[in-house]
């Protein structure tokens, strides 16, 4: 007998999250550690647990994340879009909800290119008249 499992990518800035979702007790993987030793911030924590928490299906599921790329923030929000997207494969009736709530939106912010003649993307050389 095969294990249900459910797939959902994710995005945001430089990160990217491939979460898989199956049925379980609520246990949360990410880059094979704990969610708890993964992340050190509550916050990001409940960005991650956000679409459950919504959804009413706390506890009702494992997840297992691998993700690359970017900052904590960046993969907490990588990592909520690909839960939010993984679950709609396990029951389209949570769309409304997680709409919404705005998980289903992926955030195109990106960080803008540097231009040459400048340090920076708008970061100009000081002026100095003389």
């Amino acid at each position: 007998m095969t294990a249900l499992q459910y797939y959902g990518t994710g995005r945001r800035k430089n990160s990217t999250a491939r979460v898989f979702v199956t049925p379980g007790s609520g246990k949360v993987t990410i880059n094979k550690r704990d969610m708890d030793e993964y992340f050190d911030y509550e916050t990001l924590k409940m960005v991650v647990r956000a679409p459950f928490v919504e959804t009413g299906t706390e506890n009702q599921y494992d997840i297992k994340v691998n993700v690359h790329g970017g900052g904590f923030t960046g993969q907490a929000g990588a990592i909520q879009l690909g839960l939010s997207r993984a679950l709609l494969e396990v029951d389209p009736e949570y769309r409304s909800t997680l709409k919404e709530k705005g998980f289903l939106t992926r955030d195109s912010r990106m960080k803008e290119r540097k231009k040459y003649g400048l340090k920076a993307a708008r970061r100009a050389p000081q002026f100095s008249k003389r």
